[in-house]
């Protein structure tokens, strides 16, 4: 079986997650004879033959406000590999969590209802996944045993969806018909849509890579902490791209300080050597003084360091983001304050249009085209070459306001 794939499902409140997520384990047999007999039992005492969403929604208020509250996760596999399904809120007050939940996605199914069509969500999180930078993308039509599992209107809800993604430079890969609650089209293919000839969800997923190895990108070891166990001091951290080994000389940005890798601290292994994607610590030869937030690098293909970003920001504060306002910024390991120079662009999250161009704020749930200008250099690069340096979100008041993208740093 190949490695797993991290799964998000996105789309406007009641369009179905939920319930297609747990037709899904269902469907796979990923789900204990007991706790298929705990849902009947719920679903039956609220008045319901079987409830698929409870799967997911497993808290009591969920249950009885009919709304997914926090990001969940859980497994499934099928012959080829072993899925995480991260469920994202559809809610508009939960954009927050959505936003947490898709950034740990490769692959994302976008949903819509055959009967409601594209709405206001969808098209805030279709944005959210083009600034997220997924390209893996199925978009399901769920509730086709609504509109009488018709052709005619499954093909108007994909156009329609097809023509909003384009604006966003997304181009699904599939597009499914589906009914959760029925099953067609999810992992079976049912008889109740054969004008659809093409694979099910399920199939579809299956198609679809994992995260391409990073070990060939040039080295960015962002140091998240400094562990002191005497005599050692332990650099500690993910290796977002590159690999390194023992006696590789390395550079930490912005300070520019210079050293050897000396040894590499794996939990009770030992190791000579490190790639992207692992946890790792390392102690160097001199005695320098590394902080959190700095960079380590091999020497000669230096990231961008800058004081001066533009960016596209995804603003998620009820209170509104005031051209020259201060705030604390984190990419990766990095945290710095940073003040709101100009805000170029203020645009509608929904369908992109622009609202005011030079504009003074931009309010809850709109996007801005921002110039952001930090206290201290910090180290950058193009989100589609290593996503943890080119994507970072901005605090407000102790709380995350807002998620962005690296446009293009300037000198």
């Amino acid at each position: 079986m190949q490695d797993s794939i991290n799964l998000v499902i996105v789309g406007h409140v009641d369009h179905g997650k939920s319930t297609l997520i747990g037709r899904l384990l269902y469907d796979t047999g990923k789900l204990s004879p007991e706790r298929i007999a705990e849902l009947k039992k719920v679903s039956k005492n609220t008045g319901k033959e079987m409830e698929f969403a409870y799967v997911m929604d497993h808290l009591k208020e969920e249950r009885e406000q009919n709304v997914t509250i926090d990001t969940a996760q859980t497994f499934f596999s099928t012959d080829k590999r072993e899925y995480v399904i991260i469920d994202a809120p559809g809610h508009v007050e939960f954009t927050k969590n959505m936003v947490t939940g898709a950034s740990l996605a490769e692959v994302a199914i976008l949903i819509v209802s055959a009967r409601e069509g594209v709405e206001e969500q969808t098209r805030r999180h279709a944005y959210i996944l083009g600034l997220l930078g997924l390209k893996q993308v199925i978009v399901v039509i769920n509730k086709m045993d609504t509109v009488g599992y018709s052709n005619d209107r499954f093909n108007e809800v994909k156009e329609q969806t097809i023509s909003h993604l384009s604006t966003l430079g997304i181009e699904p890969s599939y597009v499914v018909p589906i009914s959760a609650i029925e099953g067609d089209m999810v992992a079976k293919r049912g008889e109740r849509m054969n004008f659809y000839e093409g694979p099910t969800m399920l199939e579809a997923l299956d198609t679809f890579k994992g995260r391409e190895s990073r070990d060939n990108l040039p080295l960015r070891f962002p140091i998240q902490d400094v562990y002191k166990h005497d005599p050692k001091r332990i650099l500690v951290g993910r290796i977002e791209s590159g690999k390194l080994e023992v006696g590789d000389k390395v550079l930490f940005y912005p300070s520019e300080k210079t050293s050897t890798i000396k040894t590499v601290e794996l939990f009770e292994q030992e190791a000579t050597e490190a790639s992207a994607g692992m946890s790792i610590g390392i102690t160097i030869a001199e005695p320098l003084f590394i902080e959190r937030g700095e960079v380590m690098i091999h020497p000669g293909d230096t990231p961008t360091i800058a004081d001066t970003i533009d960016a596209n920001v995804f603003w998620m504060s009820r209170k509104p983001l005031k051209k020259g306002e201060r705030l604390h910024l984190r990419c990766a390991t990095q945290e710095l304050d940073c003040t709101i120079k100009e805000i170029k662009k203020r645009l509608d999250s929904s369908d992109l249009s622009v609202i005011e161009e030079n504009a003074r704020q931009i309010e809850n749930n709109e996007v801005g085209e921002l110039t952001i200008v930090t206290d201290d250099p910090i180290v950058i690069e193009d989100f589609n070459r290593v996503e943890e340096l080119g994507r970072f979100v901005l605090v407000k008041d102790l709380d995350v306001a807002a998620g962005g993208i690296v446009i293009m740093p300037k000198e």
